[in-house]
C-alpha cells in the first residue's frame, strides 16, 4: 500500500526540477535581423578561430568554417558581441541545422546577402 505513495512523491520531486530549469543570464535586450522574425540570413561568416560553446544557446565552430548568420544582438554595457547563425557545409553535417549565438569577433563576414535593419527585441 505504500509503494504508490512512494511513485507519487517521486513523480512530484521530478515535476518540481523540471519546472525550475536553470537561470541564464540574458545576452542582450535587442537584436538586429533583416526581417521581423529574424528567419532571413543576413551574411555568410567563416570562423577565424575555434570556439567551445560554454553553454545550450552557443554553437561550437572551428577554424575555416562558414556559419549563415541571421542576426546580431546589440551590444549592452560590458556584454561582448554576438551573433547567431547556423554552420554550413556538407563537411559540418552533424552540425547543420542547429543555430547558437558565437562572438562575432571570431569571424569575418564573407558575403553579405541583405542589410541587418530591423531591431527587433529578444525573447
Amino acid at each position: 500500500m505504500t509503494q504508490p505513495f512512494y511513485l507519487v512523491v517521486l513523480c512530484v520531486g521530478l515535476m518540481c526540477s523540471l519546472v525550475t530549469g536553470i537561470f541564464m543570464d540574458k545576452l542582450a535586450s535587442k537584436k538586429l535581423c533583416a526581417d521581423d522574425n529574424c528567419v532571413y540570413t543576413i551574411s555568410l561568416a567563416r570562423a577565424e578561430e575555434d570556439y567551445n560553446a560554454p553553454d545550450c544557446r552557443f554553437i561550437n565552430i572551428k577554424k575555416g568554417q562558414l556559419i549563415y548568420v541571421y542576426s546580431k544582438l546589440v551590444k549592452e554595457k560590458d556584454s561582448g558581441e554576438f551573433w547567431a547563425g547556423s554552420v554550413y557545409g556538407e563537411q559540418y553535417e552533424d552540425h547543420m541545422g542547429t543555430v547558437g549565438y558565437f562572438p562575432s569577433s571570431l569571424v569575418s563576414e564573407q558575403h553579405v546577402y541583405q542589410e541587418a535593419n530591423k531591431t527587433v527585441p529578444t525573447t
